[in-house]
């Protein structure tokens, strides 16, 4: 077995090559690091939209980014862009490797690199093909410190390594020049700080989409009932289910979907009285940001998947599903099921009505 230097790491390469869901939780990995190893030099491989985010909040020193669509191309263009990463990586002189993207990819890459300590799992996410060779010569448990959560897969590898657990959750705080980006456009919609809730409607794939009309009559009781304004969320590509909850509801509401990066979703996240959305990036987002939390889930468990370090409640369907989505759902695949439209509304006002209530207190304190 490979013998740990006492000499600490002064560069690390972290890959994690996948949403911003995953960036803030393997954000609590590269924390724990930077308390053990002060000074170090972390390096995240991650898309590129995904780079300033990963700067500007201190979650990496620097990044090397690839461009997803070019990874899903055509051979050649996933070739050149390999070589690209190779390329620039190869620049670095890393002591440790950490592949968190446990992908047929990422360890072509950590093959490619000259590094005496190479984290990988053992075993892998996916089993390993005959050809195939796991380039990792120092292994983490695929779930560590004895938990369940998706979390935990990605501070694992703090076992091998030696490093005491010190921060259990992701914690990350906007940006000053955001958070007044954000109050400046709360302002402008007359919106005050933990007097609204966000609400998320989107997903990568349709039938993780909790219904949007049954988004707008959560919106329009809960509204009703508190006086609370909402907000909603998303990227670009989410416009449609926002414009329907605005199509179903009678309430008025503040749609922010497509024009915020990031940074400022962020922010704006941060000043929400509660995040109410699909399992989501946003939604680790806001639990990061010290945001209570109401999640909607499918297929997916929310003991693996749920948001950590917030007051919070995940709501599911009963399982095993009798599926409403007939061709559409892959029953096997959380991320292509439609288990989530089974979820009715009043289970959700109720989440809704009880983390509000219990965080009540604590706001009052905070004032």
């Amino acid at each position: 077995m490979l013998q740990i230097s006492p000499k600490p790491f002064r560069s690390i390469l972290i890959l994690q090559t996948k949403f911003i869901g995953d960036i803030v939780l393997s954000s609590t990995l590269a924390r724990n690091l930077q308390l053990e190893y002060p000074g170090v030099r972390i390096v995240f491989l991650c898309e590129a939209r995904l780079a300033s985010f990963v700067t500007a909040h201190g979650i990496a020193s620097e990044v090397v980014t690839f461009r997803r669509a070019a990874m899903r191309g055509t051979p050649l263009e996933r070739g050149r862009e390999l070589y690209s990463m190779i390329s620039k990586l190869r620049q670095f002189r890393f002591d440790l490797t950490i592949d968190l993207t446990d992908s047929k990819t990422s360890r072509i890459i950590v093959r490619f690199l000259n590094v005496r300590t190479r984290i990988g799992y053992n075993p892998s996410e996916r089993p390993l093909r005959w050809h195939e060779r796991q380039p990792a010569n120092l292994f983490a448990r695929p779930f560590g410190f004895g938990e369940q959560h998706y979390l935990y897969r990605y501070l694992s590898p703090l076992e091998p390594l030696g490093v005491p657990l010190r921060v259990r959750a992701p914690s990350i705080r906007p940006l000053p020049l955001e958070t007044a980006r954000a109050q400046a456009l709360l302002d402008r919609h007359r919106l005050r700080p933990n007097d609204f809730i966000a609400v998320h409607a989107g997903a990568s794939f349709h039938g993780r989409r909790w219904q949007p009309e049954r988004f707008a009559a959560v919106i329009d009781t809960i509204a009703r009932e508190t006086g609370l304004d909402f907000v909603l969320v998303g990227g670009p590509d989410e416009r449609k289910p926002a414009e329907q909850i605005l199509a179903h509801a009678a309430s008025p509401i503040v749609n922010l979907v497509g024009a915020l990066s990031l940074e400022t979703l962020l922010a704006v996240l941060q000043q929400a009285r509660l995040f109410v959305g699909n399992e989501s990036g946003p939604m680790h987002m806001a639990a990061a940001a010290g945001t209570p939390v109401v999640g909607l889930y499918g297929l997916t468990s929310p003991a693996v998947w749920g948001p950590v370090g917030v007051p919070s409640l995940a709501l599911q369907p009963s399982m095993p599903c009798n599926c409403v989505a007939g061709s559409l759902c892959n029953p096997l695949d959380p991320s292509k099921a439609c288990c989530v439209w089974r979820l009715e509304v009043e289970p959700v006002v109720a989440a809704v009505r009880q983390v509000l209530s219990r965080t009540q207190v604590e706001l009052e304190h905070a004032v």
